[in-house]
């Protein structure tokens, strides 16, 4: 698999990746399970929010309530 990057995000990952001691791979194969993670955890926070407000739940406080 071959990317481009522009030259300041490339000198970042050099950058990052020297700091680090690793190779500019895994600091990009760790961002991208970074990113996938957080994507499915947005989308699964974003139905499970539509849910809850269905059944009244708005806050944490909300949550709270129900499960004590």
């Amino acid at each position: 698999m071959t990317i481009s990057l522009p030259e300041d995000l490339k000198n970042a990952l050099d950058e990052v990746s020297e700091e680090e001691g690793v190779t500019r791979s895994d600091v990009i194969r760790e961002s991208l399970r970074d990113y996938l993670f957080v994507r499915r955890f947005r989308a699964l926070r974003a139905k499970l929010v539509t849910k809850a407000r269905a059944r009244g739940i708005h806050t944490d406080e909300d949550v709270f309530e129900h499960l004590s």
